[in-house]
């Protein structure tokens, strides 16, 4: 019999769990109960025996998993079970594994139950990699029957929320993560060989910054201190620069209190880059490098598909926010002289904008947000940002309107921001009291951080930042079309 074909009700469902619990109590009762075993001596796993089956073919191997399909036929029978790697057949025969124990795996053993298989590998008439069992034990009782075979788990949500049931059903879910990891690994070797610092800096802080992200709050009892968890780790790297360390970066988890879609999560992982002596131009060759670097590492090329659309990391194209504002909407804000021409502009354009940010800086960040962002398909910088949107970068010698500040593009997603960094303490701190004052006119309790402020009058050197979503990386490198795909366990609304 083929099992998990049919798709099953709900009470078919709970039938089939108390029947699973009641053989669970049988081999209990019968000094079999899986649940004590507690090691298992695994040799080889499915894709090494399939890939190199000349080494293997004829030898024994313990192998482990999950039993995935079971086709019954009198005195022998075949098995898939799935292993870390993927799936491989087994062959089972009573001559082999004794009657008693061939009599419980047709009566005793369910699909999704954890077995492990000892046995010799061979090649059946069809051609397929099978090891020919003999000896074969229950390892983990599945008291809960999987998804049915072909259909799996539909439901987008759940897969989700029962994400330990979508990676046994689904390899391709699999191999993301196991691509996920790749690109995590790819990331640290590309730094590390360049000489970074890799840092940990605290996640629960003591204060709200002014910053436009929202945090979440908590409190610490013993300290009777309402306590912020991090929405970034850049002023704790940048003491770091200013304290001697001249390459320091921290690949860790951010918390923003904001709204989820495709591209956001509450809670999301970051790298954050700091580097004493270099500019904002010298960090796009460094951001061009590290792109090339980590696509050829987990996809060994340059060149992606991500939804149909080819992207390639050795080209790039790079443009002043003021460049591209005229490529996609027309509208050239070099020749606009004054916040209010600007402003009549944007009414005309259709372009909104609030009442406290209505310069022209500010407006032309609009405008790029209206007409250009969703047109950025191919890997793009755009930089030369307006102060006013830039707190933490340095204005440029030749324009104070206008910092040394980039953003990168791609499919129409920002997926990174870098900086010429700020170290003039005083422009810093004003800068900082404007951003808190702004926060707390809105009702929140933003400050300053002093002890940075501090760090900055201590002196820090000239200095390159980056900080880059590694969600977001990650989606493009595994063709994946939301950010919840390459979260484990991405943030949901709790079931009822």
């Amino acid at each position: 019999m083929q099992e998990n074909e049919t798709p099953v009700s709900e009470e078919e469902l709970h039938e089939q769990a108390r029947i699973r619990r009641e053989k669970l109590e049988k081999l209990a009762a019968e000094g079999n109960d899986p649940y004590r075993k507690t090691k298992y001596p695994v040799t080889a796993h499915s894709r090494e025996v399939k890939e190199h089956f000349e080494e293997f073919e004829g030898k024994e191997v313990s192998v482990a998993g999950r039993l995935m399909s079971r086709r019954v036929m009198g005195k022998a029978s075949f098995s898939h079970i799935s292993d870390r790697d993927g799936l491989i057949q087994v062959y089972l025969t009573r001559q082999d594994i004794g009657e008693e124990t061939y009599a419980a795996y047709k009566k005793d053993y369910d699909i999704g139950d954890i077995v492990g298989i000892k046995g010799f590998v061979f090649k059946t008439q069809t051609g397929e990699i099978t090891v020919h069992a003999t000896h074969l034990e229950m390892l983990s009782k599945a008291l809960l029957p999987l998804p049915e075979k072909y259909n799996g788990l539909q439901n987008q949500d759940m897969k989700y929320r029962l994400r330990h049931v979508d990676l046994i059903m689904n390899q391709d879910v699999r191999e993301t993560f196991f691509k996920r990891t790749r690109i995590i690994r790819a990331i640290r070797d590309f730094l590390d060989e360049r000489g970074f610092l890799e840092a940990d800096t605290p996640i629960l802080l003591p204060l709200e910054i002014g910053a436009d992200a929202r945090p979440f709050k908590t409190h610490h009892n013993a300290l009777d201190l309402d306590m912020y968890l991090r929405i970034e780790t850049e002023l704790y790297l940048k003491r770091l620069i200013v304290g001697g360390f001249e390459k320091v970066y921290e690949m860790g988890r951010i918390f923003r209190n904001e709204g989820m879609d495709a591209k956001h999560n509450p809670e999301f992982t970051t790298v954050e880059i700091y580097q004493a002596y270099v500019d904002y131009r010298e960090v796009m060759d460094f951001v061009e490098d590290l792109y090339r670097y980590v696509a050829t590492a987990a996809c060994g090329t340059t060149k992606i598909s991500y939804q149909g659309v080819e992207l390639d990391f050795s080209k790039w194209e790079r443009l002043t926010m003021t460049e591209a504002v005229k490529k996609y909407s027309g509208v050239d804000f070099e020749k606009i002289s004054s916040d209010e021409e600007a402003q009549a502009i944007a009414r005309e354009k259709g372009v909104e904008f609030e009442k406290d940010k209505s310069t022209k800086g500010h407006i032309l960040a609009e405008f790029f947000d209206a007409f250009v962002e969703d047109k950025l398909v191919s890997p793009t910088f755009i930089y030369d940002y307006p102060v006013e949107i830039s707190p933490l970068a340095k204005r440029k010698p030749d324009d104070p309107s206008m910092t040394e500040r980039f953003e990168y593009f791609m499919m129409g997603m920002e997926m990174g921001n870098a900086f010429s960094e700020l170290n003039d303490p005083i422009d810093q701190k004003k800068r900082m009291e404007a951003q808190a004052a702004k926060k707390r006119a809105q009702g929140a309790n933003a400050q300053v951080d002093e002890d940075f402020i501090d760090a900055l009058e201590h002196g820090m050197p000239p200095t390159g930042g980056l900080g880059l979503g590694v969600d977001r990386l990650v989606m493009l490198l595994t063709d994946s079309p939301t950010i919840r795909d390459v979260l484990l366990f991405p943030t949901m609304k709790p079931k009822k």
